[in-house]
């Protein structure tokens, strides 16, 4: 899916890469976003207000993503997460490294360590699309001239349980959802030691997920730990 002409899957172009130049100008873009979560704010703002006023230092502490969870990027998604289409991570990460905060972040980092899914959900799909994601990031970053970190360890978090559904919750109700879902391996502690660690996912949503594996990481020795994703939801209204 990387390298062979074929059709667009936004326009139906033809040749084309999976999502064409023109597509992913008009549906990506360059979106001011915040430094800490991602989520979009106005040029020259680096925090959302909802960071500004956060209470209490978050596990997370900064976020880059390429585009918004909206047409075309979630139905591509969907394919690539239900639908046994690993291959989105190419073109995927292509735009994951056009983001000036996500290189930032790739060079900055220790090691790269994928939101993991349970056992269970990763028979049902056949592959990890976090995992997939990092592999595609550090295989064309190099190419590119770019910084990548020395590691990138699929299990080095675990998923203990699958969380119930989140949809209808809140932040804080989906953090409190998500206390204990996620462990550091022990046997990989002593790389996570000390360790800048950039978690990899396709979505974020409130952030619940990657501040829950950001404490387990944090918990098992990391000094710090940020997050690049492949698509953010925007905040509501």
């Amino acid at each position: 899916m990387d390298t062979l002409p074929g059709i667009c899957q936004v326009c139906g172009g033809w040749p084309s890469h999976p999502v064409c130049q023109a597509c992913a100008r008009r549906f990506a873009g360059a979106v001011a976003r915040c430094d800490a979560c991602a989520a979009p704010v106005p040029d020259g703002v680096a925090r959302c207000g909802a960071c500004l006023t956060c209470s209490a230092p978050p596990a997370l502490q900064a976020c880059a993503a390429a585009v918004d969870y909206a047409y075309p990027w979630d139905r591509l998604i969907a394919r690539f997460k239900f639908r046994g289409e690993p291959g989105w991570a190419g073109p995927f990460a292509k735009q994951m490294l056009g983001v000036p905060h996500a290189r930032q972040l790739l060079a900055q980092c220790d090691c790269m360590v994928p939101v993991p899914l349970t056992t269970t959900r990763l028979g049902e799909r056949g592959h990890n699309q976090a995992w997939e994601l990092a592999k595609a990031v550090r295989r064309q970053a190099r190419p590119l001239g770019l910084t990548v970190p020395a590691g990138a360890d699929p299990e080095a978090l675990v998923r203990l349980v699958e969380a119930p559904d989140q949809h209808s919750l809140s932040r804080e109700q989906r953090l409190n959802n998500l206390r204990g879902v996620f462990a550091a391996h022990p046997e990989r502690a002593a790389r996570l030691h000390a360790a800048h660690v950039l978690l990899v996912d396709d979505v974020t949503t409130t952030g619940a997920t990657l501040q829950a594996a950001a404490q387990a990481l944090l918990q098992a020795g990391a000094a710090r730990v940020s997050a690049l994703v492949f698509a953010r939801t925007p905040p509501p209204g």
